[in-house]
């Protein structure tokens, strides 16, 4: 009875039957149920445990019954030739190629590459196109997984998942059969909110380390790794601690190498929270040609909203009049600019949310330069930033809190800050 009611405010027929005190057979509950999740009104859930192998078969039968087909369910692709334009997607199997690379997994045998066919068919011994790189490949082998285990497949149409080895690519690129210039949408990629240091344990295994980072960041599109400019330290960042200790250990597991790693840091930013201008002399001389620039100008902060008017977290203005500063050098106080964005003046993590406006400058005959300019810009918006009551940002992750009416009481009047 539950389950009709929640049911019975998503679809119409379900709601009739219910107000009629009816108790509808399981044919047409499910019927109910498909239709008011292919309109995503409905959200079933299956209670279930992979590693006991318990409710799997359920959940299987569920996504049979109740998710949409194909044809059912409106997919956009981005029009490369129209500026990303969305362009709907057809579903029918004797229409062009088009394909996503939604899972890559290593085996013994090479890379398995999943790819779910949105139009036209996956046939073997054809060719497809990566229209991220624009390289061709041949389809030597299609397979349908079944768990583990492979069967072997001539073809693949559109709404089925095939696997295929001997495709260079990463997770979510788009496949045609040369004919279409348009990419799949990709899922939305978090930035990471934790990092850590790691190096293999004995040199003899940087090879294998260095081909492991480069298979799971091709797997994964949250992992990113980085070498840290000032220590030559391999970062390797991800969605949290657990997402972190899993590669590592299959680091060890599956190519062998051993890793040392340092504490896990927070990947913190930094901004500023108030206006302050700045001048800045740049002014060396070293026997021969010297360097000579200076910079006049402010920084001030700027909200959400403006970041996401700006689709950038920091902007850069240029409000000179005239040529104190030579237009040609221009580029090179940009450049500073972001330099400077790379440490803050508290801890040291990138900057965000501030805008610099360069009003004016002067230059030399001889001793300026696109070196002298970037790095008399870089130093004067340094410098203005420990002045500009600077603040260090934490990670914010959005959380919705359901809490059933029985269990509300006094607490449930405090505001989310009281209640921590």
């Amino acid at each position: 009875m539950e389950l009709l009611e929640r049911l019975a405010d998503a679809d119409d027929e379900i709601a009739e039957a219910f107000l009629m005190e009816e108790v509808p057979d399981i044919e047409t509950l499910k019927a109910g149920i498909r239709r008011a999740v292919i309109t995503c009104k409905f959200v079933p859930v299956f209670m279930g445990s992979a590693f006991k192998n318990k409710g799997v078969q359920p959940l299987l039968d569920g996504v049979i019954d109740y998710l949409p087909k194909p044809q059912e369910k409106a997919n956009y692709a981005l029009d490369r030739t129209k500026n990303e334009e969305p362009v709907l997607v057809s579903g029918r199997d004797d229409d062009p190629l088009l394909a996503l690379a939604f899972k890559l997994n290593e085996t013994q045998f090479g890379q398995l590459t999943y790819m779910r066919v949105y139009q036209g068919r996956l046939k073997k011994g054809s060719y497809i196109t990566n229209v991220d790189t624009g390289k061709k490949t041949k389809l030597a082998r299609i397979v349908r997984m079944h768990s583990d285990e492979m069967e072997d497949i001539t073809e693949a149409g559109a709404g089925e998942v095939a696997a295929m080895f001997g495709i260079d690519c990463k997770s979510m690129d788009t496949f045609s059969d040369g004919s279409l210039d348009l990419a799949m949408s990709t899922m939305f990629i978090p930035e990471p909110v934790m990092s850590l240091s790691v190096k293999p344990a004995k040199s003899t295994m940087q090879n294998n380390f260095a081909k492991a980072l480069n298979k799971f960041t091709k797997e994964d599109p949250t992992l990113r790794v980085k070498v840290d400019n000032d220590t030559k330290e391999t970062i390797l960042s991800g969605m949290g601690e657990l997402h972190l200790e899993i590669y590592i250990e299959r680091m060890n597991r599956e190519y062998g190498v051993e890793c040392i790693t340092g504490q896990p840091n927070v990947n913190y930013k930094e901004t500023i929270g108030s206006l302050q201008k700045f001048e800045w002399l740049h002014k060396k001389q070293t026997g021969g040609a010297g360097q000579y620039a200076k910079v006049i100008g402010y920084i001030e902060p700027i909200s959400d909203e403006e970041k996401k008017e700006l689709g950038k977290v920091n902007s850069f203005e240029n409000e000179c009049v005239g040529t104190n500063i030579p237009p040609e050098y221009y580029s090179s106080c940009e450049k500073g600019t972001f330099d400077a964005m790379k440490e803050g003046a508290l801890v040291g993590c990138e900057v965000e949310g501030v805008r610099v406006v360069l009003q004016d400058g002067a230059a030399h005959a001889v001793d300026s330069s696109d070196m002298a300019f970037r790095t008399c810009m870089a130093n004067a918006v340094r410098d203005a930033m420990r002045k500009a009551n600077p603040s260090i940002l934490e990670p914010v992750m959005a959380v919705e809190v359901n809490v059933p009416s029985e269990f509300q009481g006094a607490w449930s009047q405090l505001s989310i800050e009281e209640w921590g």
